[in-house]
């Protein structure tokens, strides 16, 4: 090994502390956009409409009026849940995608969110 070097690293510490720095810099600018980015979910056919941004808040939810029936809220409250969780799901899958074109497939960042 060389000296001050680490193996699959080319010997130059310098060069990881660099990389290191520029990868931060680059997670910091995804954060940002991710708050603006967002996913849609429907569930019942598009009688519920879910819109979450990358950090998982939920910014509109649709209903269509014609699944609003007083003698079944249960299944209007599934529908809702239904394309809540999904929306969620998909805010997650594109903070992974995102973060994976920063990081190169090295893994998610604890804590990031």
């Amino acid at each position: 090994m060389a000296k001050g070097g680490f193996p699959g690293f080319g010997g130059n510490i310098n060069n990881l502390v660099k990389q290191a720095q520029k990868m931060q810099r680059d997670m910091e600018r995804v954060q940002e956009e991710l708050k603006d980015k967002t996913v849609e979910a429907s569930a019942g056919g598009g009688a519920v409409t879910v819109i979450a941004t990358g950090k998982k808040d939920i910014k509109e939810i649709t209903i269509k009026p014609e699944v609003v029936d007083p003698d079944d809220v249960e299944m209007l409250q599934d529908l809702i849940l239904a394309a809540v969780n999904e929306a969620l799901r998909k805010a997650d899958e594109m903070v992974t995608t995102e973060i994976s074109k920063v990081t190169g497939g090295l893994g998610g960042i604890p804590g990031l969110f």
